[in-house]
């Protein structure tokens, strides 16, 4: 945990240091706003490591503060960082070739002051859109067929969510269009495929985040499975909270539903990082499953694909990508993971990884919604 947190704030660290020195070039010609721009950029780019650090000591209300200012600055930082990079990609072709462009030689330090107050005006417009477009919830339909029987089932009408990450950004009033939302489907039974906190499970309480669960409604229930980010805030705590809203946490381990099919659940693979202890391994989760009957597995993270399909499972449904949440990480997680988002099909195997019903750190998606996942199965 701390090689974790020690690379996360070194990177950060000099992140930011590049942008503020950027900026701070760009006021070259109004030196009278350096100082109130040097202080607006400590308080939004600090914001959160203090929220984080000063939890325990800070009022509610200005943690809540904190917490925000800091979420959305990350989202800033990345449209102030890719900009910054392009405008400096700009400038080294503009050296090799030797060309300026004459309306930026008539007055350079003029023509500093324009650019940056456009990347200002450009990023916040696209920070706005990706808010906006994290609120609006979309509903995927997915028919599948399991070429399984199943002996009490024909089919199944099973909602699957992921990566939700309450939180003060992502309150109780996200989660209740979710839940309202998820009923509205009418659902056999809810699957939750992790990161469904992303603080602590006192601090959600306190500010009664996550009452809303109580109202899931579905046949055979809502089941969980713990995510990298319940290990990151504590996971007895976030076990203990989960529990709480009635919801069934399968910590690696399996349940038969209505002697019909199994429901495998796998804690993450980041137990190990955050506990120093091993996940059990697929293969001694499934000691104790009738595979001749359908099984669906719920793994986090969707690594190694082709475990689930040695096993013979039957469909996989993972989280944690968001798909990169902002544009342009998504073509890194295309890079990282086997399937980033969306469905897949293995042998005999069928997966689908979902990019979120919520956001981690910034409340901005953008080239990816806010998924519900309806799933039509079809025992066959």
């Amino acid at each position: 945990m701390v090689l974790f947190f020690s690379i996360f704030f070194t990177v950060y660290a000099a992140l930011n240091s590049y942008i503020l020195i950027r900026g701070w070039q760009a006021l070259e010609g109004s030196p009278q706003l350096r100082i109130p721009y040097l202080i607006l950029f400590l308080i939004s780019s600090l914001s959160y490591i203090a929220a984080k650090l000063m939890e325990k000591i800070l009022a509610p209300l200005l943690y809540d503060i904190l917490l925000g200012i800091g979420s959305f600055w990350f989202a800033f930082m990345v449209y102030f960082l890719l900009s910054v990079l392009l405008i400096d990609f700009a400038r080294l072709i503009f050296l090799i070739f030797h060309f300026m462009p004459a309306v930026i030689n008539q007055n350079y330090i003029l023509a500093k002051q324009i650019t940056a107050l456009i990347v200002v005006v450009v990023v916040s417009i696209v920070v706005l859109a990706g808010y906006i477009n994290t609120q609006i919830l979309s509903v995927k339909t997915l028919n599948l067929d399991l070429r399984k029987g199943s002996n009490n089932l024909n089919e199944l009408n099973a909602v699957m969510i992921s990566d939700i990450h309450l939180s003060p950004i992502n309150n109780g009033r996200h989660l209740r269009k979710i839940v309202q939302k998820i009923n509205e489907l009418n659902p056999d039974i809810i699957l939750i495929a992790g990161d469904l906190v992303d603080d602590k499970a006192e601090t959600l309480r306190n500010r009664d985040i996550g009452s809303s669960l109580l109202d899931l409604k579905s046949k055979f229930g809502t089941y969980a499975i713990i995510g990298n980010h319940e290990f990151i805030n504590g996971v007895e705590g976030c076990e203990k909270y989960i529990r709480d809203f009635g919801i069934t946490l399968l910590r690696d381990s399996s349940i038969k539903i209505d002697n019909s099919f199994f429901l495998v659940g796998r804690d993450d693979r980041a137990i190990k990082q955050f506990t120093k202890q091993d996940r059990k391994p697929l293969e001694e989760l499934m000691k104790d499953v009738d595979k001749s009957l359908p099984i669906i597995l719920m793994d986090h993270t969707p690594f190694g694909l082709d475990e689930a399909e040695k096993n013979n499972i039957d469909l996989q449904l993972s989280g944690h990508t968001h798909h990169g949440q902002m544009f342009p990480a998504n073509l890194i997680t295309k890079m990282v993971y086997e399937l980033s988002w969306g469905y897949l099909k293995k042998g005999n195997t069928q997966y689908y990884v979902s990019c979120g019903a919520g956001t981690w750190g910034p409340p901005v998606k953008i080239g990816s919604p806010s998924e519900i996942v309806n799933l039509k199965i079809k025992f066959i």
